[in-house]
């Protein structure tokens, strides 16, 4: 595929999403790229610079390039008239170059009032439809599976059973229920996920920003989109809870520390917006992997018009 139909692939494809989304009720916004706090998650690598106010006279102060702009649309959906609201954005992660990795990558991120439930089924819809647009049909409905039910169907064990997992994982003695979990999906249950999939009711340790499930609080109400066997969407119930939030973001910082991560403060403003945003469902949407495998492409460079491998290997021969 040459880079011309990579572009207009990527131009159909944004342009049915906001059709989509529009046809629904979804407000597009925009918020800031360069943020003050950081995200918690403790696997994720940030990229960092300083702000030099010098017209003020301003101290230099730490910001970052956002890994998603999860944090600003919540704090939107405190205010009145944004319970539906969607941006496609540019989001910034220090990782590897891969078949499927960029450090520099696009986002659809969308959230509502309501639930995971909600977010999916308006997922489901405007990914088969935009899929349409590009010319490879993805016709709804998607499977829905939960993650012990995807477990006990291709890894042949219940999860939850510490000593199944930990006899089939291949981690290290000390590592966690977590590492061993998260082993067992990536290599057993994943690429087996070939039809569009639905993958829900995650461990809760996994989930910092959602709300627990009621009837099982070992899981949350969390999901993932794969088809193919490639992950394409994560999405949950937003837990608005600011006292929970709050624990919850002092733990992973805690583990970011312990893995010897840098660590960083807490977004304060976001906290203090949880009490007024409604119950909701928010989910993140990779496009360059979703346009990647619309277009039958091998790598997640054939779709960018400059691929991090590229670039970032002739400025290093510069």
């Amino acid at each position: 595929m040459s880079t011309a139909a990579a572009a207009r692939a990527r131009a159909a494809l944004a342009r049915s999403l906001r059709e989509s989304l529009a046809a629904r009720g979804y407000l597009e916004v925009e918020t800031p790229t360069l943020v003050p706090f950081a995200g918690q998650e403790p696997h994720l690598d940030v990229f960092e610079t300083r702000f030099h106010p010098r017209w003020t006279g301003g101290k230099p102060r730490r910001l970052f390039l956002q890994t998603s702009p999860e944090y600003a649309m919540k704090r939107l959906l405190a205010r009145p008239g944004f319970q539906r609201c969607f941006q496609i954005a540019r989001a910034f992660r220090d990782c590897e170059v891969s078949r499927t990795h960029n450090p520099e990558f696009t986002l659809l991120e969308m959230y509502a009032a309501g639930d995971a439930a909600l977010i999916m089924a308006h997922l489901e819809g405007i990914v088969s439809e935009a899929a349409a647009a590009v010319g490879r049909p993805l016709p709804a409905p998607f499977e829905r599976v939960t993650c012990r039910e995807a477990f006990l169907r291709h890894a042949g064990f219940d999860p939850f059973d510490e000593a199944a997992l930990r006899g089939v994982a291949r981690v290290p003695a000390g590592a966690s229920w977590d590492d061993a979990f998260a082993q067992v999906l990536l290599e057993k249950v994943e690429p087996r996920l070939e039809r569009p999939t639905f993958l829900t009711e995650y461990p809760a340790s996994q989930a910092a920003l959602a709300k627990l499930k009621r009837s099982d609080p070992r899981v949350a109400e969390r999901f993932e989109l794969f088809i193919s066997g490639l992950e394409l969407a994560n999405g949950w119930s937003e837990l608005n809870d600011a006292a929970e939030q709050r624990a919850r973001l002092v733990a992973e910082r805690e583990q970011r520390g312990r893995l010897g991560r840098a660590t960083f403060g807490l977004d304060e403003r976001f906290l203090e917006a949880l009490p007024a945003m409604p119950d909701s469902g928010g989910v993140a949407l990779g496009l360059d992997r979703l346009l990647m495998l619309l277009t039958g492409a091998g790598s997640i460079a054939d779709v960018l018009l400059f691929p991090a491998a590229d670039e970032y290997g002739r400025a290093e021969e510069a």
